[in-house]
């Protein structure tokens, strides 16, 4: 009496999908087959309308009977939808639907590929910066006086393709006489400009590549933290270079002696503004062109306030 209900069978979606596309062509081509029909009893209607009943039989298009020219209109109809059905619905049907919404995605999929690989590049970058912020102004204990020795134009230029911009005999012997004897700390690019290291001094390099090699007996280290832990039995360690490593410096050096050259130039590495409400001028000779000096320059000493 109360006996099972008969199961509903179920039809997969895509199963659903191809009837329901069967469904319509079936109907498409019906719809066009009664359309040929049509035409065919229409044209002979025309034709006998014209020439047995003698309708319109004197009125002519370019000495062309009417009629003509409706059966042509009707045959393009019927052209047209004949196109439709067996053209327009292989080219642009659901298939063709499909492929164009999957290259849509495709190309919408390599767009946020793209973004994402440029957000991660740039989380990269802010890291990196981050981690060099925090390394360059956390606190280091020196135990020593460090100076930044440095010869720099008007607008602050120091150098050009790792080399220096100018030749002042003055200047060299002052870095000489006030290095002597003394820690020079720089970069892995300034030490690669010497021909060969400079006598009498410990070179301290800085470089980030973990297998540098250099000289026997000099210093390779990884931070200016380390390049100053390296030389703190040194009452007096020299900044020498070059443009990052005086970034660095600045924030943690007690004093600047620099050779200020009254020209400006173009370069590719800069020193850092000095700012006057940081440091004090305490010393300034000045010197003239000459034989030996293409240019006018000036020896400045500053130190922290």
């Amino acid at each position: 009496m109360f006996g099972k209900k008969k199961p509903i069978p179920q039809i997969d979606k895509d199963q659903l999908e191809l009837i329901e596309n069967a469904q319509k062509r079936i109907k498409q081509k019906k719809g066009l087959y009664a359309h040929f029909v049509i035409f065919l009893i229409g044209a002979i209607f025309l034709i006998v309308a014209n020439t047995v009943l003698g309708i319109g039989k004197d009125f002519k298009i370019l000495e062309i009977d009417w009629f003509v020219f409706a059966i042509l209109i009707w045959l393009f109809l019927f052209v047209y939808h004949l196109f439709n059905v067996f053209v327009t619905n292989k080219f642009m049907g659901k298939d063709w639907e499909k492929a164009q919404l999957q290259k849509l995605v495709a190309k919408q999929q390599n767009r946020i590929e793209k973004l994402k690989a440029g957000l991660v590049k740039e989380e990269t970058i802010l890291a990196k910066s981050e981690v060099f912020k925090e390394e360059t102004t956390k606190p280091i204990n020196k135990g020593s006086e460090l100076t930044i020795i440095v010869a720099a134009a008007e607008n602050n230029a120091i150098g050009l393709g790792n080399k220096l911009i100018w030749h002042l005999s003055d200047d060299l012997k002052r870095f000489k006489a006030l290095t002597n004897g003394h820690h020079i700390i720089m970069g892995r690019k300034t030490f690669e400009s010497f021909p060969k290291p400079l006598p009498n001094r410990t070179h301290v390099v800085i470089t980030r590549q973990e297998d540098y090699s250099a000289h026997a007996g000099v210093i390779v280290v990884h931070s200016l933290e380390d390049a100053i832990d390296a030389a703190r039995k040194d009452s007096n360690p020299y900044i020498i270079g070059g443009g990052q490593i005086y970034k660095q410096a600045m924030a943690i050096a007690d004093k600047i002696e620099l050779t200020r050259v009254h020209e400006n130039f173009d370069a590719d590495t800069y020193f850092p503004e000095i700012d006057t409400n940081v440091w004090k001028e305490t010393a300034n000779t000045f010197h003239t062109k000459d034989e030996t000096h293409a240019h006018e320059f000036s020896f400045i000493t500053y130190t922290r306030k």
